[in-house]
């Protein structure tokens, strides 16, 4: 038995239940907080992953019905030139389907 490690963790539960145990729940300021936090993540939701991601998850689609994957791969892998990779993204349209067209093992 690690004692140095249990100690980490029973000092980490602690510490955790102290700070939860006096957080200014009932403040007018931690309340707002909490209610911004919500409205920043419904922001985010609907700006970011509405209007960026289910518009790249088309592209990237599109790109993986009509371009065969060897030509993908020989432009944008790992093996890549990385100077013609970048200059040929055209203002960052394969940017954000980049990371959704992966090859598959």
């Amino acid at each position: 038995m690690e004692w140095k490690k249990e100690y980490k963790i029973l000092l980490s539960f602690i510490v955790s239940f102290f700070v939860l145990y006096f957080l200014p729940t009932q403040s007018p300021r931690f309340q707002g907080a909490v209610m911004e936090a919500f409205e920043l993540t419904k922001w985010y939701a609907r700006e970011h992953i509405v209007l960026c991601l289910v518009p790249a998850l088309f592209i990237a689609g599109g790109i993986s019905a009509f371009v065969s994957q060897a030509s993908v791969m020989k432009y944008f892998g790992a093996e890549a030139n990385k100077f013609l990779s970048y200059s040929d993204t055209r203002d960052g349209c394969y940017d954000d389907t980049s990371s959704c067209y992966r090859r598959r093992d």
